[in-house]
This record gives C-alpha cells, structure tokens and sequence, in this order.
C-alpha cells in the first residue's frame, strides 16, 4: 500500500465509521457500539506502516483541488504530523469504549448523533495533522470546530447552549479574524503557502513585525487556549466526560498548539526567530498562561473545571516550547503533544467514572473514595505524575527538554517557571488523591457503599494510566522521530 493510499484510508475510516453509526442507530445499540470501537481500532495500526517511511525521511504527499489559483488542497505527512495522527488514532478507539461506558451508565439521550459527530471529528483532527500547507490546516481547523460544536451542545439545555455560542464564538472569531488573516498576509508577502524546513518568511516580512505576525497565528489559534482566548475550554465543560477527553486531550486542544508548531518550525523557521527575537514576547506570554492556569485551577472544587484549568497550563508548555525556537524546545513542545495526552485523559476518565459511580463532580466531595475506588484513583495517581512531570510516567521527558531548552534559549528564568508550576501542578492534582486515599471516608460515604464504575469505564483509565508509564520508556523513539523536525532535515 502506497503513502497516499494509507492517507487516504486513514481520513476515511473515522467517516466510515461515523456512517455505521448512523446506520445501526439506537436499536441496535450493541452492534453500533461494538463496530464504532473495533473501526477505531484499525487506524492507530494503519498509520504505523508510515512511520518507518516518515522515519527514513519520506514525506507521503497527496495533492487535490486547487482552493484558489496556486493553493491546492493537499496532504503531506511529516513527523510531527505523524505525531498527532497517532495520538488522536491511538486515543481514538479507547476514548469511544470509554463513551460507551459512560452515556450508558449517564443514560445520556442522543448517543448515535454523540457518536457520529464523534468519530467525524478524529477526520478533521487527522486533516490536520496531513496538512500539507497553510490553506489545508485552516479548512480542518475550522471543520474540527464546526465537528465538536454538537458535542458541546450535547445535553440542549440552556446552559449547554450557551457554552456552544462561546465555544463557536471565540473559536471561529479568531481564526477567521486573526488565524486567516495570518494566513493572507503570508501569502502576500511570500506568494506561498507551503510548509517548509527553514520557513518561507525570511526576507519577505519586516523583521519589526514579525512579532505582530507571530501574534495573529498564536492568538488565531485559539484551540491552543493561550489566555486571553482561553475561556471556550472551561466552558465547554458541560459537555459529557468523553468529550471533555476529546477536547482537553486528544483532538482539538492538540490541534490548536501543532498549528503554532507548524508554523513556528515550517513557515518562520527557527534561525529567523533566534536572530530577531520575535519570539521572546511569546515565550512570556506563555510562562504567564502556565502560572496564572495553575492558580487558577488550585482554587477550583469542581473537579472537571480544575483539570480544565490544569490543560490551559499545560497547553501553554507546549507553546513555549515552540516560542523558545531551540531544539530542545521544540522537542519538549512535540513530546508534550503525547505526554500530556496520556496523562490528562486518563484525569478525565477518572473525573467521569467518580461521577458515574457516585454522582460526585467536587474534589471536597472525594473524601475517603479512595477504599471505594481505588483503581480509579491510582490511576488518577498515574496520570497526575504525568502532567506533573515526574517519573515513572511520560511528562517527565517533556518537561526536561522544555528545561534544556530554555537554557539554549539563554532563558533560566523560564526554568524556575517550570518549576514553580510543577509546584503548582502536586498542590491542585495531589489533592485529589490525598484526600481520596488519605482521608477517613464521611458516614454517608460509608452508607453509600461505592463501588467501582462499570468495566467499560474503568478499563480505559487503566489502560492510558498504562500508556503514560510505558511513555516513560519510550520516550526516546518519540524524540528520534521528532528530531529531523527540529534539525530542519527535509
């Protein structure tokens, strides 16, 4: 099977699936479920035939229509691409059984239009992750957008609604307001739109607004939650656990900071930022997000909306890694897509399995569950030491190459910043688990007799609480993946 092929398989297989699931539908609820889960298992597979071709320095390109004179649609795949596409394939099938578990167990209604709208937007995030030039990006971005919409609006109440007039709202003003317009002013100066090692900007825009040009791509991704355009990801917490996983984790949080990726390494280039510094009023920009998120998330009860404080934070490490512009930054920006997706959805499983079994959502209310729940709550354990940054679990490589990287970028000061929101990150997450397993369980907690949520819930935690400790060990080949990216190999 040739690259192109696989490609195109690949954007397939999540609108196959989205059509078997409006085609089985709610009577025969057992075969739309059990096809949707065994569809998503194929593509994580599918998509590792590439990675030894992709590895060797082979770019699989497929090129469409022409959406304009001279700006085709087209696809072509590189490994921080093949990054994402993993991630969101790999999490794909085990966030649809984690669904399943969980609207059953919710008796939440709608949940073949949920699971159509669900598996039509790994597509988009995948045409993301193919995009083979500026003008293809922004069209997924914005059909990832219009894809999730339904899924923030799921429940229809009044609250619901007005979380999807905020999600849609400031999530289509800034990309087309600021992402597109970005992307004009690149065209006019360069004539191009391609993706290229180097980038296509030097010489073509004046070096004094290069600042003013970075800030439309990283503020017109506003998927990438850089405050101030931050407040749709809370906001959408009212949206069922599941896509709180997709959201925060796999497909539209991740699709956000890969844009400022692509166009930190392929459209300025790292030699063009290091010699003008337009970059540096980013990297802080950043380091305030990082900050100001964990504050923000230690003084949240609510369990979800903590985890979504904690992801604006944690966004905002990838983005200094690619406003640092070092190798080492830049690897840490690209490794934390896969750690931090790991770790955090396994924090929101567990938010939902707790709110399954005990129809608890606050941390004050998570006192002693720990004897009731406990393999929810190790694996909640697992999936904090990632985001936190600590071994044995994955983060702990991305946050050292965020490290070194801002030393190459003569930044210590930004180190302490790492620091101290690691700090930050033990106090909000450590406070889950040490009340849950610390704490004497209340007399009515005693009286309820929790148990664990039901096995399709309770499975899907373990197994990414799983992949965040095998993360550990495998970090390096993520990094030898990643490292032509860096080094500007073609």
């Amino acid at each position: 099977m040739t690259g192109p092929t696989t490609l195109v398989l690949a954007l397939l297989l999540p609108l196959v699936t989205s059509l078997w699931v409006a085609l089985t539908g709610e009577r025969r609820a057992n075969l739309r479920d059990g096809g949707m889960v065994a569809l998503g298992a194929l593509l994580a597979p599918l998509l590792a035939t590439l990675v030894p071709a992709v590895a060797a320095g082979g770019r699989p390109r497929l090129e469409l229509v022409e959406l304009a004179p001279g700006v085709p649609l087209v696809f072509e795949l590189e490994p921080l691409g093949l990054v994402y596409a993993l991630v969101a394939a790999s999490l794909w099938p085990v966030t649809a059984l984690y669904g399943v578990g969980y609207l059953r167990g919710h008796h939440e209604h709608h949940q073949t239009r949920f699971f159509v709208f669900f598996s039509a937007s790994i597509s988009a995030a995948l045409g993301i992750a193919f995009a083979g030039n500026l003008a293809t990006l922004f069209v997924f971005y914005e059909v990832l957008s219009l894809s999730t919409w339904p899924l923030v609006t799921h429940h229809q109440d009044e609250e619901a609604r007005r979380a999807g007039r905020v999600y849609l709202g400031i999530l289509m003003s800034t990309s087309i307001g600021l992402l597109l317009l970005a992307i004009v002013w690149t065209w006019s100066a360069t004539g191009e739109l391609a993706f290229r090692p180097g980038g296509i900007l030097d010489g073509h825009v004046d070096d004094g607004l290069l600042p003013v040009l970075l800030g439309l791509y990283a503020f017109g991704a506003a998927k990438a939650g850089l405050m101030p355009v931050h407040r749709w990801l809370p906001n959408a917490m009212v949206a069922p656990t599941p896509v709180s996983a997709l959201l925060h984790a796999v497909a539209v949080v991740k699709a956000g900071v890969f844009t400022i990726l692509k166009v930190v390494i392929y459209v300025f280039g790292l030699d063009l930022l290091t010699r003008t510094g337009a970059s540096i009023w980013l990297m802080w920009a950043a380091a305030f997000t990082i900050l100001a998120a964990s504050l923000v998330a230690l003084t949240k009860d609510h369990l979800k909306e903590r985890l979504a404080y904690s992801t604006i934070g944690q966004l905002a490490y990838i983005v200094l890694g690619a406003a640092l512009a070092t190798p080492d930054g830049l690897l840490g920006g690209g490794l934390h897509i896969v750690m931090h997706a790991a770790g955090k959805i396994t924090l929101f499983f567990c938010a939902g399995a707790i709110m399954v079994a005990t129809h608890r959502k606050k941390v004050s209310e998570l006192v002693g569950l720990g004897r009731y729940m406990p393999w929810t709550f190790a694996a909640f354990f697992v999936g904090s030491l990632s985001v936190i940054g600590l071994p044995p679990a994955g983060g702990s490589w991305s946050k050292w190459f965020l490290g070194t990287g801002a030393l190459q970028a003569h930044q210590p000061a930004l180190v302490a910043v790492l620091m101290i929101s690691s700090l930050l990150n033990i106090a909000y997450l450590m406070d889950v688990v040490g009340k849950a397993f610390f704490l004497p369980p209340p007399d009515t907690t005693v009286r309820a007799g929790y148990r664990e949520a039901s096995t399709l819930t309770l499975v899907p935690p373990l197994i990414t609480a799983g992949l965040s400790l095998l993360l550990f060990l495998g970090g390096a080949q993520v990094v030898e993946l990643l490292r032509p990216v860096v080094g500007g190999v073609p």
